[in-house]
């Protein structure tokens, strides 16, 4: 039995298709893009370590936003594989623990590291001679350990608040991952409510404090780069600039679809299409988007 009242054992995530035929079209479309990713981040990780001429604040960050982004797919995605395979929706409640924990924390540190990567980007457009003093390497792994630690303890706050709450209202998860909302939607009655809306409450602010800097730093950034007299400087502000902000919209806006859409237009199938999108893609399609922009990634490569 489980200390908090209820006595679940397992949880059952949302299946992708009940035909078997499916399940294994699902199973080979997923390892397709778990191996994609695998290979993009892994790719960015080791040309960023091995690369000297890489060793810049820039790339630095970038390879913790590989390691996140392994972290994150790795956390969802191969569970959903195991389960299409063997025909199964189950899921252990310590691996459920342990999957809200890793995919809260891995998420809310890539969140944090974001808003690091747009501050490095404007101190390189909108402060150039104060790059060196204000990014040394101390002040990048600095910045970088915090990115990761506040993730951490973000996650276990969240995660330790979420599990202790008594789970009444069946074990079946509408998501093919375990994550806080939907075990919240589990917890037996309204009087947990003010514990359970403080917390989404907490996590909405932090994502929309660092939306806010990261749109202010890129409002600075542009009136920079447009001010700037040559076509030459301002493509290479532009091409420095970009993948980020291609990324940091991708990860916030899919994010905020599958957070925020209202029940009243979501049914089983779009919110299984809208938690793909917002798991699964971002740490695929990060690695594509800096490697096709980026002419000193590809040439370490």
């Amino acid at each position: 039995k489980m200390s908090n009242g209820s006595s679940i054992t397992q949880f059952l995530l949302l299946a992708f298709a009940d035909t078997r035929e499916l399940q294994l079209l699902h199973f080979w479309l997923f390892l397709g893009i778990y191996l994609a990713a695998l290979l993009g981040n892994g790719l960015i990780v080791t040309a960023v370590a091995c690369d000297h001429r890489l060793h810049t604040p820039m790339y630095f960050f970038l390879l913790n936003l590989s390691l996140l982004d392994l972290g994150s797919i790795s956390t969802t995605l191969p569970k959903a594989m195991a389960n299409s395979l063997w025909d199964t929706r189950a899921i252990s409640y310590l691996g459920c623990i342990s999957q809200v924990l890793f995919f809260a924390f891995l998420i809310s540190a890539e969140n944090f590291l974001l808003t690091i990567m747009a501050y490095d980007r404007y101190v390189a457009i909108c402060k150039p001679l104060h790059y060196g003093s204000l990014l040394g390497s101390r002040a990048c792994v600095h910045m970088a350990a915090a990115a990761w630690g506040s993730g951490f303890l973000t996650a276990l706050l969240h995660t330790a608040n979420t599990f202790s709450l008594p789970l009444c209202q069946g074990n079946g998860l509408g998501q093919f991952f375990c994550e806080i909302p939907q075990i919240l939607k589990l917890s037996c009655s309204l009087s947990d409510y003010p514990r359970k809306t403080r917390v989404i409450v907490l996590s909405a602010c932090f994502f929309f404090a660092c939306f806010i800097f990261i749109v202010l730093s890129y409002v600075q950034i542009f009136r920079a780069v447009l001010r700037m007299p040559l076509q030459q400087g301002r493509h290479k502000a532009f091409s420095m600039c970009l993948p980020l902000l291609a990324v940091v919209s991708l990860f916030m806006s899919t994010g905020m679809v599958a957070h925020l859409m209202p029940p009243s237009i979501s049914s089983p199938s779009l919110n299984l299409v809208v938690d793909v999108v917002y798991s699964v893609v971002p740490p695929a399609a990060n690695a594509l988007i800096y490697s096709m922009r980026n002419q000193e990634l590809k040439d370490a490569l």
